[in-house]
């Protein structure tokens, strides 16, 4: 999983093709699919089902944009399927998942309207789905990302919720359970499940917490 946030239209091609742990690399294990979300003035998606690494589509992507979310699937809960892949998009927002979930107690605490929405058989769509009623029912897109958060961790042991979130401006990332990485470039901030490359010096994302990332700086929010 890799996202990225920049003042201006930028590309990670070495992330996502050429440097030795690139998505696509990661692809020969997590081989069940893969998504880009670019956004340019607004978020175009590219999903397939087939393997990154054998894919033509991923490696024929326009990729210059300010706010990017990319994953490959490795199968654990839902079927191979276009609407089982991430990144997963409602309006202005943009969604993916690392890990499994319990997701009674997330379903329990979702509006009905976010879960009619749901089109596929995930677990992180209902997770994203749970995200988005916190929005809803705050007004606010940071302090219900915060107060998801802070009901996910009061919940108890529910497996791994790591994600990224984007609505257009600003970047959202949580660690719990799967391990995440940040890294600043040249006007732009990139987040990665692992460190994907050499030109970069990553740090670890402390588990438990909820970063909000810009071109500049990836800062931590009260969860």
């Amino acid at each position: 999983m890799l996202g990225m946030a920049a003042a201006h239209p930028t590309g990670v091609r070495d992330l996502l093709f050429e440097a030795p742990r690139s998505l696509k690399a990661l692809s020969e294990e997590h081989c069940d699919g893969w998504g880009i979300a670019l956004y340019r003035d607004a978020w175009t998606v590219h999903r397939s089902i087939e393997c990154a690494a054998r894919c033509e589509r991923y490696g024929a992507i326009d990729l210059d944009a300010t706010l990017a979310i990319a994953h490959v699937r490795k199968m654990t809960v839902g079927a191979l399927a276009l609407s089982n892949t991430h990144p997963f998009q409602r309006g202005r927002f943009v969604f993916a998942h690392n890990g499994t979930v319990e997701t009674a107690q997330l379903v329990a605490h979702t509006s009905r309207e976010q879960l009619v929405a749901i089109e596929g058989t995930t677990d992180s769509e209902k997770l994203f789905a749970f995200v988005l009623t916190q929005i809803d029912e705050c007004g606010n897109v940071e302090r219900g990302i915060a107060s998801a958060v802070a009901r996910m961790h009061g919940f108890g042991d529910i497996g791994s919720a790591t994600f990224l979130l984007g609505d257009g401006e600003r970047l959202f990332a949580h660690r719990l359970g799967r391990a995440l990485f940040t890294a600043a470039r040249e006007g732009a901030t990139v987040i990665a499940s692992e460190p994907l490359g050499d030109r970069d010096t990553w740090s670890e994302v402390a588990e438990r917490e909820l970063l909000v990332l810009d071109a500049f700086t990836a800062r931590a929010l009260a969860a």
